[in-house]
């Protein structure tokens, strides 16, 4: 389960000594390509995905964070780094102690990423069906933005999160160019195609009279 923890703003000095003012970021390689990971005082602010080339990657991160400066990651990013890269090569990493910084994070999306976290890897669930266990069975359009707007790519796996029967619905901005179903695919989740109007209205059309 992730943790969240209240914005704090202020300095924060790593082990090593490298004092942490406002936000940090740095760039790491993966199986997939050099990610991006942003962090404050109080935790994880977002991990960026690659981009189609690392420049565009980069960009991203200034776009959204210009506050942020290049450093070396403080502990908990290292700590989400390692676990980022594991579930990229494979592995099924435990981010339970890495801490998230969720100012600004609404609190409904703060549930739907609580749920996202507690689906097993290779497992998959519906927009609705995380609204009914989130007790807003009506809420499914806002589940689908929350998860569209997550910040924290892999640590909050919002990508086992789907449109019913569609595995090819946009990720958060911060996935880049990678998509839901590489990353399911790197999971061992097997898609299920989407049916069509026909197929679907086929099931319920009324039988044929005998003649």
């Amino acid at each position: 389960m992730w943790r969240c923890y209240d914005f704090v703003s202020g300095e924060t000095c790593t082990e090593w000594g490298v004092c942490i003012v406002g936000r940090g970021y740095a760039i790491f390689d993966t199986a997939i390509g050099r990610c991006g990971i942003v962090w404050s005082s109080t935790g994880v602010v977002a991990v960026q995905l690659p981009e189609a080339r690392e420049i565009d990657t980069r960009r991203r991160i200034f776009a959204v964070h210009p506050e942020a400066r290049e450093q070396r990651p403080s502990k908990n990013a290292e700590l989400a780094i390692e676990g980022i890269v594991g579930l990229l090569q494979g592995s099924d990493p435990d981010f339970s102690d890495v801490s998230l910084d969720a100012g600004g994070v609404p609190a409904f999306n703060r549930r739907v990423y609580e749920y996202a976290c507690t689906i097993p890897r290779g497992d998959t669930r519906t927009y609705h069906e995380v609204a009914k266990a989130l007790g807003a069975s009506g809420a499914a359009h806002s589940v689908a933005q929350a998860i569209a707007k997550n910040p924290y790519m892999l640590i909050v796996p919002c990508h086992r999160v789907l449109e019913a029967g569609n595995y090819t619905d946009r990720l958060s901005p911060y996935a880049g160019v990678i998509s839901k179903r590489r990353l399911l695919a790197l999971e061992g989740a097997h898609p299920i195609a989407s049916k069509t109007l026909f197929e679907v209205l086929l099931p319920v059309a009324p039988p044929r009279a005998p003649t």
